[in-house]
């Protein structure tokens, strides 16, 4: 892939996810189980049993589940890789260009629907997210920590490897 073909797919998917946003909210299960990543736990549950979760459509939490299963990284920030309009999505993007491993990102600034969509699917109610082979990693804070002990490579590497 060349940088320009990248730029094109990340733009479809991003509208691709905020134009599923865009479909009447209704109750769908967006993620299962409890995880801890690292240091840090990262709570995921299903919105069968959660009514906060009713306002995320079965659409978007679709498309948010094809996009991470189609790429090993993904971050989802306010900007984009060439232009980060955040500090704290800035770091992470530099952490991940420094690790020297392909990463897409999502500009949630793009669509609110989208924005608050992702708040509901990873239960984190900040961004920049960081998701690593299709799962809810965290956020700035939890990649620096993990960055600085190698549990990030690890994790990177072993997202790579499958």
């Amino acid at each position: 892939f060349n940088a320009t073909h990248r730029s094109r797919t990340t733009m479809a998917a991003a509208s691709t996810l905020s134009a599923s946003v865009r479909i009447a909210p209704s109750r769908a299960a967006i993620r299962s189980a409890n995880r801890v990543v690292a240091k840090a736990p990262v709570r995921a549950v299903r919105a069968e049993a959660a009514p906060e979760f009713a306002g995320l459509g079965p659409e978007m939490k679709g498309a948010v589940d094809k996009f991470l299963g189609e790429n090993k990284i993904v971050l989802f920030m306010k900007g984009n890789k060439e232009q980060p309009k955040c500090g704290f999505s800035n770091t992470v993007v530099q952490i991940f260009k420094s690790m020297d491993v392909p990463f897409e990102t999502v500009d949630i600034l793009q669509d609110d629907g989208l924005r608050a969509g992702m708040k509901i699917y990873s239960q984190w109610p900040t961004f920049p997210q960081v998701y690593i082979d299709g799962e809810f990693y965290g956020g700035c804070d939890i990649c620096i920590d993990t960055y600085k002990d190698g549990s990030l490579v690890e994790a990177v590497e072993a997202a790579m490897a499958s």
